[in-house]
């Protein structure tokens, strides 16, 4: 599990990609098919912002310490989000104020008849809510998350009313859910949309642990089985990661969204559509990176322009 959450929020310098607000950015950016939106501060010299060079279809990155965005491609266009719906489910079930302690059973109604419907738990397993919950995040199981939902106050129908009703509250008004695992294509978001709900799923103790572990032991029947995070960056002592959910299924490509800290300011980042089985992982370096470099830059011109 990531540690260091606190964060100290010490300027980055101002190589920032500035907009009067987050929504009208990110359409000003998404509207010139990802180009940057910049504006020139008086110690940000004439140095310039590149773009980081990413492989997926959307993206949005944002300091969530002055709500500004640094690049956004094709940000405000609603597609299938995957296993990012479990973000939602986690959130709204956490809101619930239902025990985390209280034990579920994986029944006939948490199997998926479709395609991508595969789980490691088996129908009759009992698991803690927190435990489903664990494993909808960190390992994104399906069943578990179906469980989550089915045994909402008032049931499945309720729980994904819930979820459509939240994003609403958030602000997310491309977004829409038909179920609670992500396996369906009807559930959709931009990447506006989704930076919002991980902002938003960041400030729940709960979420922020199971979604950061790199792995976790269940008892399942007489077994003990280890279940891994689909998200390799978990593992990662270097990286600083608040929140985190990937996705996947044939319509919606490899994605990934993150809350994470890099010198010592929080980010959100989105990837929609990766191409590839990597390339999420790849991008989320990319951003990194870029947003670094970005602050070297700025502490260099920084610096110059007091000598």
């Amino acid at each position: 599990m990531n540690q260091g959450r606190s964060l100290r929020w010490a300027p980055l310098g101002c190589l920032l990609i500035a907009a009067a607000a987050f929504h009208s950015a990110a359409s000003l950016a998404a509207d010139s098919g990802g180009a940057l939106v910049r504006i020139r501060l008086p110690y940000a010299g004439s140095s310039r912002l590149d773009a980081p060079a990413l492989h997926s279809s959307a993206a949005l990155v944002l300091d969530t310490t002055s709500s500004t965005v640094l690049y956004a491609r094709r940000s405000d266009v609603a597609m299938p989000i995957a296993s990012i719906t479990k973000l939602m489910t986690a959130l709204v079930v956490t809101e619930a104020g239902q025990p985390l302690d209280e034990p579920i059973t994986i029944t006939p109604e948490d199997r998926w008849s479709g395609k991508g419907g595969f789980s490691r738990l088996l129908l009759g397993t009992h698991l803690t809510r927190g435990d489903l919950m664990h494993l909808a995040l960190m390992a994104s199981e399906n069943r578990a998350a179906h469980a989550l939902a089915r045994n909402f106050p008032g049931g499945l129908e309720a729980c994904v009313a819930a979820m459509n009703a939240k994003a609403r509250e958030l602000g997310m008004s491309n977004a829409h859910f038909v179920e609670p695992t992500g396996l369906s294509d009807e559930n959709v978001a931009s990447a506006e949309d989704l930076s919002k709900l991980v902002m938003a799923a960041a400030k729940i103790a709960a979420i922020r642990e199971y979604s950061t572990d790199s792995h976790f032991d269940v008892h399942v029947g007489r077994s003990v089985l280890r279940f891994r995070s689909t998200d390799s960056l978990t593992s990662k002592a270097d990286w600083d990661i608040v929140v985190q959910k990937t996705g996947y299924i044939s319509e919606a490509g490899r994605c990934l969204v993150m809350q994470a800290v890099f010198d010592d300011r929080a980010f959100v980042i989105v990837l929609l559509n990766s191409y590839g089985k990597r390339t999420r992982v790849a991008d989320a370096r990319r951003v990194r990176r870029w947003v670094e470099s970005q602050a070297h830059i700025a502490h260099v011109t920084a610096t110059a322009a007091t000598t």
